[in-house]
């Protein structure tokens, strides 16, 4: 059986999907980037401050689902340009002190609304 996971601490889908999907104790969360949740608009400033809100969206979607960011096994990052890599990398590891789930990271020719992040999880209950 698959559950939609939807949270109003994260931006509303700007698209056919749902910000998550949880399928037995798998959770499978979209991308995040960083739209304010309130307003829907992409953030102001670089991609330090883009991931910030891109993993704090992931966490509101995570916690609609009862789990938390230490429930991550899996994330890829999409940044727009693979300079950006030390300074978004820099900001994941903040939110990832205590776990540090497998990760890939790959350069995109474009992000959705400009945005220059954007980051998807698999998390596990």
């Amino acid at each position: 059986m698959m559950e939609a996971i939807y949270s109003s601490g994260a931006p509303a889908p700007i698209g056919p999907y749902s910000q998550a999907i949880r399928s037995g104790g798998d959770l499978y969360c979209s991308g995040q980037i960083a739209l304010d949740p309130q307003t829907g608009d992409l953030i102001a400033g670089g991609v330090s401050e883009q991931t910030d809100r891109a993993l704090r969206n992931l966490a509101a979607v995570l916690e609609a689902a009862g789990m938390d960011l230490g429930n991550v096994v899996k994330t890829t990052i999409f940044l727009a340009d693979m300079n950006d890599f030390a300074a978004a990398n820099a900001v994941y590891a903040r939110y990832f002190e205590r776990t540090k789930p497998a990760r890939s990271t790959v350069a995109v020719a474009a992000l959705p609304k400009g945005a220059r992040v954007e980051i998807e999880a698999l998390a596990r209950a």
